[in-house]
């Protein structure tokens, strides 16, 4: 069976996109899954968290995009995390405008993909925090969308542009795409906000929400300066729980789709 695509996206930054990449990776490994992460961004964050050092990448995602070199030749093993990893590094911001003269150029990590969607059981890719030909890339080959989410009140708003940028390029160009869920993270029991926005996204949202909410938690923010997922940098902490929960309940939801 083919792989399943998601990409995890947000148009905000610093809403927890590239955490919840690579935490979801490393949680569906622990539950005997076979995942590639792909990093569309040309921060690298995502490749860095897996302990892959992205001024080493000779190919990267970059090479893979203008069709200089295949997934299989560009991919890394993510040693901590024991997921491949198709990573990013600053060249990647070069590619946008490369990408612009070339035909088919919102499809070229779809196609590519394709290629190695046997090898898979989950593609996650994590996109750049706008709205770029980059993001377009990973919602067109995507299956679903994962939409990481603060329950704070601007989050409500941004959430929108996304709805809809999501629903134009299922009507253009992507018809197999949709929502898979809403993750809500760094989340803060005690903030009387941030418990009131929840309800307004089960409200709105109903089984679109997931389930699982990911705590505001130290560990989780300081794994990735040692290079590790924070599932295995502190699995028994309170936030590799959640993302080990997550994993199973995203398992659960892939089964009814």
């Amino acid at each position: 069976m083919a792989a399943r695509i998601f990409c995890i996206a947000n148009q905000k930054g610093g809403v927890g996109k590239t955490t919840t990449t690579v935490n979801l990776a490393a949680g569906l490994v622990a539950q005997a899954q076979r995942v590639l992460l792909v990093d569309l961004d040309p921060q690298g964050n995502a490749t860095m968290g897996s302990g892959v050092d992205k001024r080493l990448l000779a190919p990267s995602v970059y090479h893979v995009l203008l069709g200089l070199a295949t997934v299989a030749q560009a991919r890394v093993r993510s040693k901590p995390g024991g997921y491949d990893v198709l990573g990013a590094n600053r060249e990647l911001a070069g590619a946008e405008v490369e990408l612009v003269e070339l035909q088919g150029r919102e499809t070229r990590l779809k196609q590519a993909l394709q290629a190695v969607a046997a090898d898979y059981d989950f593609v996650l890719i994590d996109c750049p925090p706008a709205l770029s030909l980059l993001t377009v890339n990973a919602l067109c080959a995507a299956h679903g969308v994962i939409i990481p989410m603060q329950c704070e009140y601007f989050a409500l708003e941004g959430l929108a542009d996304l709805v809809n940028t999501i629903k134009r390029v299922h009507a253009n160009l992507n018809p197999d795409l949709k929502i898979i869920g809403l993750l809500r993270v760094m989340f803060d029991p005690r903030m009387t906000l941030q418990q009131q926005v929840s309800e307004q996204l089960v409200a709105r949202f109903g089984d679109k929400v997931f389930g699982t909410i990911i705590p505001r938690n130290v560990r989780l923010a300081e794994a990735p300066s040692y290079g590790m997922p924070g599932v295995t940098f502190d699995r028994n902490s309170k936030g590799a729980q959640a993302y080990l929960a997550f994993g199973a309940e995203m398992i659960e939801r892939v089964r009814s789709l």
